[in-house]
């Protein structure tokens, strides 16, 4: 359950740091100093791209990991592994 508990943990960080990323996509086009460069913060939206693909990755694998099936193939593991 441990393993779960910490799956969950990551993937709530992982959304909070893809906000504020998407959230510091947006800011920076605001202000006088702003520059016209069109290549501008495509470094940064290409992080936040990847960053929520990561976090899609991350609860794909943790509803696998919720599964029955799973569960079970994880605790007999664990199980024989503490048995030794």
């Amino acid at each position: 359950m441990a393993v779960i508990e910490n799956l969950e943990r990551a993937v709530i960080g992982i959304r909070l740091a893809i906000r504020a990323r998407l959230e510091a996509c947006v800011a920076p086009g605001i202000g006088a100093g702003a520059s016209q460069d069109g290549e501008e913060g495509s470094t940064t939206v290409e992080y936040a791209i990847g960053a929520v693909a990561t976090a899609g990755f991350a609860g794909l694998l943790l509803a696998i990991l919720k599964s029955g099936v799973v569960k079970g193939l994880l605790q007999g593991i664990i199980e024989r592994a503490l048995s030794l």
